[in-house]
């Protein structure tokens, strides 16, 4: 009687095993197998990480084995249970893995085809087109666009993280509590004390200074010393926490009327401004995008302000980045003066701490938010939607967008709705971060997600010209790394054009990505009072801190691909990124401010946090 060996893995993360009763049924091109109890006596079957085997017993040969059927019915009650994946060792002694790699619910079945990745074109069987078709059908229910608010890109039709379909939750709730991350910050960073002091100002610099006191290693301790000085101030421009404002200026902007007099005294090359612009060693960084955006009115007893500046930046002889002049509106005149290095010295630091005000609110709601969260949940929802599970494209996408659906909505469910964190702590709260998201999507375009894309749009594209600019530098040795690697999987499934355009479902993929919408400052009173300053920090450190077992760039451990140039060409990648972070390491060695996030071996595989 023929026989065949089932070997059964179960996930290792929390909640994996079940007790429920797991039955297998073998899917071969001439029979099906009697649907078969896994269960051993006397053992308890499927325990987290687990890997059991169970032989099955035939009357007669069922063929090639097309598909595996795993259905779970509840023993006493409903026990979730996470399946890596299963092999089947068939009668001739052959191997055939089918990866699985998801939660089985409730009393449901999946169905499981074997690793090797296919295009919908090279599938000829009945039985393989139809199951192809019922997958993509079931999870176009599960997976629903929704517009969470008018002029956002589109998200998952999902009001709270518990809505979501379970393959793509948190595998516990307890690390992207929102609430409970602050909490844990505060009380981590010792600002209790000022938590509840809304409405009292701090004295002075120094005193404002006293709640990073727990904030201690190389380079925070180095920016603490230098944050005042203007080399600092124009180096965070390049390789700050939101290296994109900057651009290299082929004119004055009309509505900055600086002049070759103001900033005569900063210029070191015995040129004029106009000669310094020519000569490519002028940059603006213009923040025209805050521009009407609606300040933080939700606490009645306290006014926020919002500030739209554009800061001119001069590239001295040494390679430095240094600001020359600031006006913090975007309309000129008398009410709207150009702040120079040559102004009252706490009048110039004022006018910077504005800059760095808006830097911040870009960063968090455009740079952040928008363009890597929002806009990465766009395509992991078309991805579910239209790329079965046996689609190349879908394995190679999927380890890219783990939690990222997840995130996003518990996001929407605590931080950024409606009298949520975001609220108490950001002066685009109540709205104001709504509008800056609208406002940004209607010049978003894909090009400019594309990295050497965004950084020739800028001009900062010449090392030789621009120096020590480590955010491009790494990027594009990251960039063309990923590159390198898409490439080679891509090579392996298509052979030309035509297999692409032939590709039924990476063009609905596609077609599904359209669902983007159609789309008097200066005083001390500037900064914010001590319960918003604890609020920031809080915010800032809880949302910079990585997931518990993050996966970084490179990493694999689900092996969606079983075919062997698809894991030659990730052992490419793995080394190639390896040699980059030796190179960053490398550099960064004896560095005051080293800079190192970029360094493969610290970016996350998805956006989780």
């Amino acid at each position: 009687m023929p026989s065949y060996t089932v070997t059964v893995a179960t996930g290792s993360q929390w909640f994996a095993g079940t007790d429920d009763y797991v039955y297998v049924t073998l899917v071969g091109t001439e029979k099906c197998s009697e649907k078969t109890l896994l269960d051993k006596p006397l053992y308890n079957d499927f325990e987290r990480g687990a890997v059991d085997s169970y032989d099955i017993n035939v009357t007669e040969d069922l063929g090639d084995i097309e598909l595996v059927k795993i259905e779970k019915r509840k023993y006493w009650m409903q026990d979730d249970w996470y399946c890596k994946y299963i092999t089947v060792k068939t009668p001739a002694g052959d191997y055939i893995e089918f990866p699985c790699f998801r939660w089985v619910t409730d009393d449901k079945e999946i169905i499981l085809r074997d690793g090797r990745a296919r295009l919908p074109q090279n599938d000829k069987t009945r039985v393989a087109k139809q199951h192809r078709r019922k997958e993509l059908e079931l999870r176009q229910k599960v997976y629903r666009w929704r517009e969470w608010h008018p002029g956002f890109p589109m998200s998952i039709d999902a009001n709270t993280h518990k809505e979501l379909p379970r393959d793509i939750q948190f595998d516990s709730e307890k690390g992207i509590d929102f609430v409970l991350n602050y909490s844990k910050a505060i009380e981590n960073l010792y600002v209790n004390r000022f938590m509840h002091m809304f409405q009292s100002s701090w004295n002075d610099f120094a005193d404002f200074e006293r709640i990073f006191v727990r904030i201690s290693n190389t380079i925070s301790e180095y920016v603490m010393q230098h944050w005042q000085e203007d080399f600092m101030f124009g180096y965070q421009f390049l390789n700050g926490c939101n290296p994109v404002m900057m651009q290299k200026s082929t004119k004055i902007p009309d509505n900055f009327p600086v002049t070759s007099a103001m900033v005569e005294s900063c210029l070191e090359r015995d040129l004029t401004l106009e000669e310094e612009v020519k000569a490519g060693n002028i940059y603006i960084a213009d923040y025209a995008i805050m521009e009407g955006i609606s300040p933080n009115s939700t606490d009645p007893c306290t006014l926020q302000y919002l500030a739209a500046p554009i800061c001119m930046l001069y590239k001295n002889v040494q390679n430095k980045i240094l600001p020359i002049a600031i006006q913090l509106g975007q309309t000129p005149g008398e009410d709207n003066p150009i702040f120079l290095p040559t102004d009252d010295k706490y009048d110039w630091l004022l006018a910077k701490i504005w800059v760095r005000s808006s830097d911040f609110h870009v960063h968090q709601t455009v740079t952040h938010l928008l363009r890597t969260h929002l806009i990465s949940e766009v395509f992991g929802i078309a991805m579910f939607r239209q790329l079965p599970a046996v689609h190349p494209a879908f394995k190679l996408l999927l380890p890219h967008i783990r939690f990222t659906i997840a995130i996003n909505t518990k996001a929407r469910e605590q931080l950024i709705c409606e009298c949520g964190l975001f609220d108490k702590a950001n002066g685009t709260g109540g709205g104001g971060h709504v509008e800056l998201v609208q406002k940004s999507m209607k010049t978003f375009t894909y090009k400019s997600l594309c990295f050497p894309e965004a950084i020739k749009a800028r001009g900062l594209e010449s090392e030789e010209e621009l120096p020590y600019y480590y955010y491009r530098d790494d990027g594009l040795r990251v960039w063309k790394a990923v590159q390198s690697f898409v490439t080679d999987i891509v090579s392996i499934y298509y052979s030309s054009d035509e297999t692409v355009q032939d590709d039924e479902e990476i063009q609905a993929f596609v077609k599904d990505l359209c669902s983007f919408p159609k789309t008097g400052w200066l005083k001390m009173t500037s900064l914010p009072d001590r319960g918003r300053s604890c609020w920031h920090l809080g915010a800032v450190w809880a949302l910079s801190q990585f997931q518990e077992n993050e996966l970084f760039l490179g990493m694999y451990p689900d092996e969606h691909f079983t075919e062997k140039p698809a894991k030659a060409a990730m052992e490419k990648f793995r080394k190639k990124l390896t040699e980059i972070t030796s190179f960053i390491k490398s550099r960064n060695e004896g560095k005051k401010l080293p800079y190192y996030y970029l360094s493969p071996d610290r970016i996350p595989n998805s956006v989780a946090v």
